[in-house]
Order: C-alpha cells, then sequence, then structure tokens
C-alpha cells in the first residue's frame, strides 16, 4: 500500500518511514508546514528532507509556500492553536492524498512526544471522515529516541523547537525564566 505521509521534518520522519516500511507500506513524503518560523529554519528542514528523501529513495512532494501569515492569522487568539495547526496541515495533506490517488494518510507529528498525540490523532480521523481518505494511525512515540539518535548519526539538521514562532516565542521565555531564576 503506498500513504501520503505528511513531514515535518527529516529526523522526525526516520523511524516513521523505517516502520511502515518494515509493514510493507510505502510512504510518499508531504512538505507542508506553513507554522515553521524563520524562514531561514523553514529552509533549512526542508532542504534536509529534500536530501534525506533523495538518500532513502522517498518520494517528496512539496508544497513549499511560507506560509506564515495565513497560520498566524488562523491561530491568532485561537483556543487551542495547536489543534489549529494540525487541522491545517492534516487537512492539506488528506486532499493532496484524494488528488493524487494515496489510499491513506499519515503524519510524523505522530512521533513526538512534545505533541498532543491524542488531539492529534482525533483531527486526523474527523479529516479522513471529510475527505473520504482514511487515516493511516500508528503510535511511534516510542521509537522517538532511537530515531533522534539515528538522525545524528546521519548528521540531519536537528532543530531546537516545533518550528512556530509561538513555540519558538516559549523556548526563549523559559530560557529566560531559568536564568531569572
Amino acid at each position: 500500500m503506498k500513504i501520503l505521509l505528511h513531514t515535518c521534518c527529516a529526523p522526525c520522519s526516520v523511524k516513521c518511514i523505517e516502520t511502515l516500511r518494515a509493514e510493507g507500506t510505502e510512504p510518499a513524503l508531504l512538505w507542508y508546514n506553513p507554522n515553521i518560523h524563520p524562514y531561514t529554519e523553514y529552509r533549512q528542514r526542508l532542504a534536509t528532507l529534500a536530501q534525506y528523501s533523495a538518500d532513502i529513495n522517498a518520494e517528496l512532494i512539496t508544497h513549499d509556500e511560507y506560509g506564515l501569515r495565513d497560520f498566524v492569522e488562523k491561530t491568532r487568539g485561537a483556543e487551542n492553536r495547536c489543534a489549529v495547526c494540525y487541522r491545517m496541515r492534516l487537512s492539506h495533506t488528506a486532499l493532496a492524498a484524494a488528488q493524487n490517488g494515496f489510499a491513506a494518510f499519515s503524519t510524523t507529528l505522530l512521533v513526538s512526544p512534545y505533541q498532543n498525540h491524542e488531539l492529534l490523532a482525533s483531527i486526523a480521523e474527523e479529516v479522513a471522515a471529510e475527505t473520504g481518505v482514511a487515516f493511516l494511525y500508528r503510535d511511534f512515540r516510542p521509537l522517538f529516541r532511537q530515531g533522534q539518535t539515528e538522525a545524528r548519526r546521519k548528521e540531519l539538521y536537528m532543530q531546537k523547537y516545533c518550528g512556530c514562532i509561538f513555540s519558538e516565542e516559549e523556548r526563549y521565555l523559559n530560557k529566560d525564566k531559568k536564568k531569572e531564576g
């Protein structure tokens, strides 16, 4: 079976791709991440994913539009900005899967212990029902540390935050609080 795998970054994709391939599922990778800030971070993650996908012979579909303005407009004032972000990226992925004849979609976000896993899976199921494209659920979280270790071994660019401007802000605010405390 061939699926469309929303891919947030190369490091998070390592164990997801390996696991799916071991199951006999071939993922085509989709780059659509309007949340990533700043632009230099966005370009670095995309370049790393492009090189990694070539190295492992994985198809990469890029929707390379730096969508920060749209992302900020949609998440500003949202009760749960992560839910808005998940829906944006998963809806885009499911629609691309439908348009390109994929049997299902999934996301590498499912590997991160830092994401709201239950909310992510719930939104993905809603998107699947709305689009008619199956959501392939896997709890990749137990493989997160292994994937990070493997990504370092492969010398893949490793980011320090999820990518969104709000996450980056929180990262720096937390550093400042630690210095004060």
